[in-house]
Parts: structure tokens; C-alpha cells; sequence
């Protein structure tokens, strides 16, 4: 069995972004960018849940609920979307086929842990990484991951295994993509950007709780001051381990996901020419600068180099001072004044 659609392979930072602007492009939208995708699909969020355990250490997300990028972008576009779970291997298997043998590339999101071309450093348990399909090759199937340089393949045993993996955020064979060919004009995409700001404050600046958004980030900081003490020093190292992996190690993470943000509102200033979105990108490029900073220095105690309570506390210092860098920078997003 031979299938292939037709399909061009652009690397990006990461998956989810990558996927959307690759799956986009194959139906008519050129004029999308991955940062574009990222500020369209409002992805920059934090969120940390305690009681939410990820590979023994505290579930913490840096973007956006998986699948919600793709699905704000092509909303916010017109792109009606096809998006189907399963809970039989055959019938997703089945319906993957028939999508290829129609020639549509399509999404699938993944478990990390068992991708065989993933360098063994990177694969643990990770349910929320998204890959394209765009072809078979005898028992073959050929993959396009955004985060990788080339295209690759796995086996259909190997492809089912990482569709159906088990744990948080399972993926159950989910599969997505654009159903119909479209052309999205320039006052679409500007309009798309208004939404996807004004949606992105909300989810930072006025979600409800203290474990999200910049609360979230403050929130995380002074939590950690406290961990020495109530951990010990050897689960305190582990669960900061766990925020550098999840900040670093997972589709750019915290930092990662700054820079993109920056680099969205500066394509967004060739839509809405107002000086304030360079400055705001300049805010969000020192934020993923601290994020940076603050993922050396959980390394520097999870790795035994530092130890001491004030090591804790200049780290619990760092996210309480991006969430206050981060505050601003979106109080200035939501009083910019948007002409459509």
C-alpha cells in the first residue's frame, strides 16, 4: 500500500504551532505564521496544579489545553475543522486510511514516551505532543513532527502504541484537520488578532483561582520558598526538575513560549501599525529572558549545586517578579486601542 498527500515539511519551535500553520498551508493559508498561529490561538498561559501528579512531580503548563491552538486559529479564521477521538484502535487506524488515501494530511496528538525517533533523553511520559500524518509506505506511516528537522516514519505498531498512550491527558487516537480549502485575507488575520489578544489577557489577567495565569506564576514562587522545608531537599529537587522539564524540555516551554509571544506581536504591528505592540514585544522577550534565568538556577538545586534556603527563595524571587513583569505587559495589551 502506497499513499502519500501532498505535503511540504516546515520545522518549528513548537508542535502544536507547527502543526497549524503546516496543516493550514496545505489548504490555501499561506499567509499564516507560526507565531501568528500562537497569538491567534491565544497559547501563552500558566497554570500549576499540585494535586495533579505528571511523572511524580506537580502537573505545570507554560500554554494553552492541548488541541486549543489549532481549534481557536481555525476558528477565528473560518476553517471548518474535523476533529474525531476513538475508543477502538482498528476503527482509528481505519479512519486515519481512509483521511489518507483522500490525500489530507492529518494531526495526531501523541505520547512522547514511546517515539522511537525521539532521542531516549527526551521520551517520558507526555501525552500532549502533536505530530502530522501525511502518508503510508507499506506498513509505514509517514510522519512530519514540526519539532524535527526532516520528516521521518514509524510503523504502525509503533504509531498506534503513541496514539493510544496511557496516563494524563490520553490521547485516544485523536485525530484533526481542516475540512475544506480556504483563503484567508489580511482583515481575517487582523481581526483574528484582536480576538486572539483580548481572549489571551482574559486567561492571564482575570481567570479565577490563584493556581493560573500570572496569580499562577506568584502563586508557584512562593510555594517553592516553602518547599525545602516541607519536601526535603531531594523531593523539592524533583519537583523542580519537573517545572525546568515541562518549562524546557516540552515544546519551548516557559520561556520558549515568551519569545514566540514577542515575535507574534511584532508580525501583529504589520496588521495594527501601533508602536505600543513593540514595546509590549520587548516586555514578553525579557520574560522569557528571566524564565530562562530562573530554569538555571532549579537546575542548579535539583542537580545538588545549591542547596541552601536562600537558593529557594531567589528562585521562588524570580516567578514572583515574571508575574509582575507579565501583569503589566498584558494591562498594556488589554488598553491598546484596535481599529478594525
Amino acid at each position: 500500500m502506497y499513499m502519500k498527500a501532498k505535503f511540504e515539511h516546515l520545522q518549528a519551535a513548537h508542535c502544536e504551532n507547527g502543526v497549524t500553520t503546516n496543516l493550514l498551508r496545505g489548504v490555501g493559508v499561506n499567509n499564516l505564521t507560526e507565531p501568528l498561529a500562537f497569538g491567534i490561538g491565544s497559547g501563552l498561559f500558566f497554570i500549576y496544579i499540585p494535586l495533579l501528579k505528571i511523572n511524580n512531580g506537580p502537573a505545570i503548563a507554560f500554554r494553552t489545553q492541548p488541541g486549543l491552538i489549532f481549534k481557536r486559529t481555525c476558528s477565528s479564521l473560518g476553517i471548518p475543522v474535523v476533529r474525531k477521538k476513538f475508543s477502538s484502535r482498528e476503527e482509528a487506524r481505519k479512519i486515519l486510511d481512509q483521511c489518507l488515501e483522500q490525500g489530507k494530511p492529518v494531526g495526531c496528538q501523541v505520547g512522547v514516551f514511546y517515539l522511537t525517533y525521539f532521542p531516549r533523553e527526551y521520551r517520558f511520559h507526555f501525552n500532549a505532543h502533536n505530530i502530522i500524518v501525511y502518508g503510508k509506505e507499506q506498513d509505514n506511516y509517514l510522519i512530519s513532527d514540526p519539532v524535527m528537522e526532516q520528516v521521518t516514519s514509524l510503523s504502525s505498531y509503533e504509531l498506534e502504541r503513541v496514539r493510544f498512550a496511557k496516563g494524563a491527558l490520553a490521547p485516544r487516537g485523536q485525530l484533526y484537520y481542516p475540512s475544506d480549502m480556504r483563503v484567508v485575507t489580511d482583515a481575517q488575520i487582523r481581526k483574528a488578532i484582536v480576538s486572539g489578544v483580548k481572549r489571551n489577557v482574559r486567561d492571564m489577567l482575570y481567570i479565577p483561582g490563584s493556581f493560573a495565569g500570572v496569580a499562577g506564576i506568584k502563586y508557584t514562587g512562593r510555594k517553592i520558598k516553602k518547599w525545602r522545608d516541607k519536601l526535603g531537599i531531594q523531593k523539592a529537587g524533583l519537583y523542580l526538575a519537573q517545572l525546568v522539564r515541562m518549562q524546557e524540555e516540552i515544546g519551548t516551554g516557559g520561556g520558549g513560549f515568551r519569545y514566540i509571544y514577542g515575535a507574534f506581536l511584532q508580525q501583529a504591528f504589520a496588521y495594527h501599525p501601533t508602536d505600543a505592540l513593540m514595546e509590549i514585544s520587548s516586555q514578553f522577550t525579557r520574560t522569557g529572558d528571566l524564565w530562562r534565568t530562573a530554569a538555571v538556577q532549579a537546575a542548579g538545586i535539583y542537580k545538588g549545586r545549591l542547596s541552601g534556603q536562600p537558593d529557594f527563595d531567589l528562585m521562588g524571587d524570580y516567578l514572583e517578579e515574571i508575574s509582575e513583569l507579565e501583569k503589566q505587559a498584558f494591562r498594556s495589551l488589554s488598553k491598546i486601542k484596535w481599529h478594525l
